[in-house]
């Protein structure tokens, strides 16, 4: 494992760069591979029934 020091800037370059040297269904591979990973993120959050007083900011 190798730990790289870099500016968000650099980071983002590189980054980039290492996406465009795929092929384009390299690249789209990888697109739903991105997908498959961020579909075991919650985009709600859980809400637990207790005596707790609660603000729910609902975002429509």
């Amino acid at each position: 494992m190798e730990i790289n020091f870099q500016s968000k800037e650099e980071s983002n370059k590189m980054q980039r760069e290492e996406f465009l040297k795929l092929t384009p269904s390299q690249r789209v591979s990888a697109f739903f591979d991105l997908l498959y990973k961020l579909r075991k993120y919650p985009t709600h959050p859980k809400l637990e029934k207790n005596n707790n007083f609660l603000i729910v900011i609902k975002d429509d």
